[in-house]
């Protein structure tokens, strides 16, 4: 059956930024939903089974409002809303309306794609130190430094600290050829691309020469106290539990922490307990703490590696125990 009413969108040059080069969000939102999308300029006709029209709908009016507010559309947010729309969650296009948009810049506004990236944002807006765990991209990393460019932007906290641990240079990282920031760079590379992706060049360069954005391996960490801080910890997973205690007791007054991992992706040595395991197991029920825990469906990243991580979940399942 068809829709009785087409849908209209108000502003055309909007509706042909959420149709996509060629409708090709339009074919996506077909293959997603099984329903048959025609456009006319700004009108939607739907045809279909009526909870599917009735789920389109729905994802075309959130995508819209995403559009409006100057979001990119692609594949990947047509099927992130229609999975959100079809669950009966709160589309994304709601963050607008709720506030949870992080404006890293005059021209540049980072929206949560997922309910989990939404609560994990909440999380951090609201609590002094949030866990984020969950499979690789996620999102975990990039937004946790959105947000503390943001905080940094709007003078919330005095400088930002990112680091890591260089677990996977092992002892190698002395002998590696280069200054010692030369070694450390292709660790601490990740941090920095998110970094540049919301901060020009010449901003970036002057605010770590000024110090109010620090990014270094986490043994720089050591007894030191951190106050007035955004401190971020990424891939904590490859912390032991000495290196995990000493990073969560640097936090000063007026600091907020994220640590983010993935449990799947442990670079220590076999047998060495993870200390963003340890952690989550003695923190848990702390007030002032929270963990949001990410999974294959917050993969915002190109399809294949949402199948990907379920390939090697099931694999890891069939595995003998012991």
């Amino acid at each position: 059956m068809a829709e009785d009413d087409p849908l209209i969108l108000e502003d055309n040059e909007v509706a042909m930024a959420l149709f996509g080069d060629g409708d090709r969000n339009l074919r996506a939102l077909e293959q997603e939903t099984g329903v048959r999308v025609s456009a006319r300029g700004n009108r939607v006709r739907l045809t279909g089974p009526a909870l599917e029209c009735k789920v389109a709908r729905r994802v075309l009016q959130d995508l819209y409002e995403l559009a409006a507010a100057g979001h990119h559309i692609d594949e990947r947010d047509v099927r992130n809303a229609t999975r959100l729309a079809g669950e009966g969650l709160a589309p994304a296009g709601q963050a607008i309306v709720e506030g949870e948009v992080i404006e890293v810049g005059r021209r540049k506004r980072i929206i949560p794609r997922t309910a989990t990236q939404r609560t994990y944002l909440r999380q951090i807006r609201d609590m002094d130190l949030t866990f984020g765990v969950g499979p690789a991209g996620t999102g975990k990393t990039y937004l946790a430094v959105a947000m503390a460019v943001q905080a940094l932007r709007r003078r919330e906290v005095g400088r930002i600290i990112l680091t890591r641990p260089a677990v996977e240079a092992g002892e190698r990282l002395g002998f590696l050829p280069g200054t010692f920031q030369d070694k450390i760079d292709p660790y601490l590379r990740p941090l920095t691309d998110a970094l540049q992706e919301m901060m020009e060049p010449d901003e970036m360069r002057l605010r770590m020469e000024r110090g109010s954005i620090e990014v270094a391996p986490l043994a720089y960490m050591r007894g030191r106290t951190l106050n007035d801080a955004f401190i971020i910890l990424d891939e904590g997973q490859n912390t032991t539990v000495e290196q995990m205690r000493m990073f969560l007791t640097r936090l000063g007054f007026d600091s907020k922490a994220v640590i983010d991992g993935d449990l799947t992706q442990t670079d220590l040595p076999r047998g060495t307990t993870s200390g963003l395991v340890h952690a989550r197991r003695i923190l848990e029920g702390i007030p002032g703490i929270a963990v949001v825990q990410f999974d294959e469906k917050d993969v915002v990243r190109h399809p294949l590696v949402q199948e990907i991580i379920r390939a090697y979940e099931r694999a890891e399942a069939a595995e003998p125990k012991g």
